[in-house]
């Protein structure tokens, strides 16, 4: 059987744990040399995944961004961009967002009842897959295995985010903690309510902690719990 990609979940989130505030325009919570971290882990990575519904709010093209390191990836064999991959309950994904036009490659995971709604909108901007009557996270994983992807960097949102660390399946987690406070309840936030492994005092491995300007860098090891 094919090995699942490793999955590394990355986010950005204010000292109170939002991912965002509730206006119209994106919180910038990474500084200038942290969203160069992130370009580096994007760089380093198959493939991409981002939700459906931040695809929508965002409008992200979600690139590497650096010409260097994406010369370093065509040298070292691979695609100029990593895979993007989007997760799609509704089929609601406009072709005209910026995700499609940017980039190679894109793969949308959806359900059998919006499948043919996605693909009929999409044409030939993405390859459509369905993952069943719900989105099975394991199938999901399976089908990028097969598709020889190693590494998968997660963007979230928070639903993704909490929907994997509930199921056992980031390996790890990359969180910048950002001197920010939010405070807005309708505002996003990185982890949901869940029936997490281990439990409430389940510890899970600092791997590191590392200051990148005004922001903390600290990333974990979900599967080595204590």
């Amino acid at each position: 059987m094919t090995a699942r990609p490793y999955v590394v979940l990355s986010a950005a989130m204010s000292v109170d744990g939002y991912l965002d505030d509730t206006s119209s325009q994106r919180l910038l919570l990474s500084n200038s040399e942290d969203f160069d971290r992130v370009d580096q882990v994007r760089a380093e990575s198959d493939a991409i995944l981002i939700g459906a519904t931040t695809i929508r709010k965002d409008n992200p093209r979600l690139l590497v961004n650096s010409d260097e390191r994406r010369a370093r990836r065509v040298a070292d064999g691979k695609p100029e961009f990593p895979l993007k991959v989007t997760v799609t309950q509704s089929g609601d994904l406009p072709a005209d967002l910026k995700f499609w036009h940017h980039g190679g490659a894109k793969l949308v995971f959806t359900v059998d009842d919006a499948a043919e709604k996605v693909s009929a909108t999409l044409g030939d901007l993405a390859d459509v897959v369905s993952a069943g009557p719900d989105v099975d996270w394991g199938f999901v994983l399976d089908e990028l295995g097969r598709r020889g992807v190693k590494r998968l960097m997660v963007e979230g949102g928070g639903t993704i985010h909490t929907q994997l660390m509930a199921a056992d399946l980031a390996d790890e987690v990359h969180l910048a903690i950002a001197p920010l406070l939010v405070s807005q309840a309708a505002a996003p936030r990185f982890l949901g309510t869940a029936d997490y492994p281990g439990g409430s005092t389940s510890r899970m491995r600092l791997l590191e902690a590392r200051a990148i300007g005004d922001v903390v860098l600290l990333r974990y090891a979900p599967k080595e719990r204590g």
